[in-house]
């Protein structure tokens, strides 16, 4: 009974421990970039490389802000980090079609699992996802949760940032980005190792051209406008 004591003792200090720490981690990435993430290392491993550029929002292309809002989460000013009624569809298609699996992740919920987490769909790191989503929502606010996204998001094989993407496709800094340059980046976020700006098939220059129809559509809303402004 000792040793139980003991262990369990030991246990909830280590506990104390880790969550001050992830609590003062994420309060630090407010201001600080995430040094790497468990997505980078495993590109590494999978012998993708790694390659990033961390830029502020400042030196990003409004397009760029606005393109990833149109493509992956058009909701994003107005949510909590999470999209239910995309949650509901996603689940629903999912127990129809279960070889074909969808997501509904929102901005939020990609930013928290490429920043603390690993990739997967394990009900663990979903869990995880979901409150680390939360604490960011509250902690950061959507500037910060975008300005990061665009940062750490893999945007092309082994390529992580808008920065590193536009410099690698376009051979021009992210602030100069165009609309259709920034949505061809936007079109293959989905599926960044499979799908290519640079030779670009067809169907993402049909889907780039989508999100810039997306894009002048959400241009003129205001939420979106105090989001992708400076």
């Amino acid at each position: 009974m000792k040793i139980l004591k003991g262990i369990w003792k030991w246990g909830k200090r280590l506990f104390v421990l880790l969550f001050v720490g992830q609590l003062l981690y994420i309060g630090l990435l407010k201001w600080v970039n995430p040094p790497i993430t468990f997505t980078q290392i495993g590109s590494v491993l999978d012998g993708r490389g790694f390659h990033q550029q961390n830029r502020p929002s400042a030196s990003v292309s409004e397009n760029a802000r606005l393109a990833v809002i149109a493509s992956e989460d058009q909701l994003f000013p107005d949510h909590n980090g999470f999209d239910w009624k995309s949650i509901q569809k996603a689940m629903e298609y999912n127990q129809k079609k279960p070889g074909r699996l969808r997501g509904a992740s929102t901005i939020s919920q990609q930013t928290a699992k490429n920043v603390f987490l690993w990739q997967g769909r394990s009900w663990v790191r979903k869990g995880l996802e979901t409150y680390f989503t939360f604490m960011i929502e509250k902690i950061w606010g959507k500037k910060r949760i975008l300005e990061v996204y665009l940062n750490v998001a893999e945007m092309g094989n082994g390529i992580f940032g808008i920065e590193q993407a536009s410099q690698t496709y376009f051979n021009k800094p992210a602030k100069n980005l165009t609309q259709y340059e920034a949505a061809a980046i936007a079109a293959i976020l989905p599926n960044p190792v499979k799908m290519s700006v640079k030779p670009m098939s067809p169907y993402v220059s049909s889907r780039a051209r989508k999100i810039v129809q997306q894009m002048n559509f959400l241009k003129p809303d205001r939420d979106i406008q105090n989001l992708i402004r400076q």
